[in-house]
């Protein structure tokens, strides 16, 4: 494994794009310790896909590890090649924020354009590496041949707040591909995870199946939410689903991508 103090060493000025996830973090994080503080920046988009108490998370994180900031608005939802859902999204995600984050290196010439990428992920079918790799984007974590147990074993280390963190990828990663996204569909799923959130499911993905509610739980949850199911059904409906279901089978990571290998 490469040290991650020789990597930040080697970079000249640190253009972080920065989710509040916990792998973002850690570079931050990272930048920081390492580098001067006038010679790092974490930029974060309040997209409509990324849920307000996530903002909020990554705002606080920065604020509490003297972190400079900057909070963007990046324009996807104005893309159809983004909003009609192709099974590629995440790349047109990913382009516009990249091409965000390459437009500030006309204020930061020499800054390299960091992202949170480890190990893990390039095992997994990510388009945004793609748009990452067009935009010239380095990976410490990966560069440091870190995977995702190693980026959360050196969180604890430095005793990082978001360590144990559950992963939670953008809202429209909850809208089968093909769905249109919409602001609407995204704040009612944020609004339907946070009513799972207080029954005190905390690792939770709420799928929205056109009008339909499905939810996902860890598996050996399955059967504690059905017993509180009747009153949250009912929340869910107040959300403007027209049903709602859970899944039996429970959560698994990044479900709605098995129609890609069929």
């Amino acid at each position: 494994m490469v040290d991650p103090k020789t990597w930040f060493a080697e970079c000249p000025f640190a253009l972080i794009a920065f989710s509040g996830g916990v792998d973002s973090s850690l570079v931050a994080f990272l930048a920081r310790h390492y580098m001067p503080k006038e010679r790092l920046l974490a930029v974060i988009s309040a997209s409509p896909s990324l849920k307000l108490s996530e903002l909020d998370g990554a705002k606080q994180f920065c604020r509490n590890h003297d972190i400079p900031l900057r909070v963007i608005r990046t324009k996807e939802m104005e893309d159809p090649n983004y909003f009609n859902n192709p099974d590629n999204r995440c790349y047109f995600c990913k382009h516009s924020l990249y091409t965000e984050l390459q437009d500030l290196r006309n204020e930061f010439p020499e800054a390299w354009i960091l992202n949170g990428q480890n190990l893990d992920d390039l095992g997994d079918y990510r388009p945004g590496i793609q748009a990452a790799r067009e935009s010239g984007v380095r990976a410490p974590l990966a560069e440091c041949k870190m995977d995702k147990g190693a980026v959360r074993e050196m969180a604890q280390s430095f005793s990082l707040e978001c360590w144990d963190k559950p992963a939670s990828p953008c809202l429209s990663s909850r809208i089968p591909y093909g769905e249109r996204v919409t602001v609407d569909k995204l704040r009612r799923i944020e609004d339907a995870e946070a009513i799972l959130n207080e029954a005190g499911f905390h690792v939770v993905r709420v799928r929205h199946y056109e009008a339909t509610a499905r939810v996902e739980v860890p598996p050996d949850r399955v059967k504690e939410l059905g017993k509180l199911w009747p009153e949250i059904r009912m929340q869910l409906k107040g959300l403007g689903f027209e049903s709602a279901l859970i899944d039996t089978e429970g959560f698994v990571s990044g479900k709605l991508n098995r129609v890609l290998q069929t």
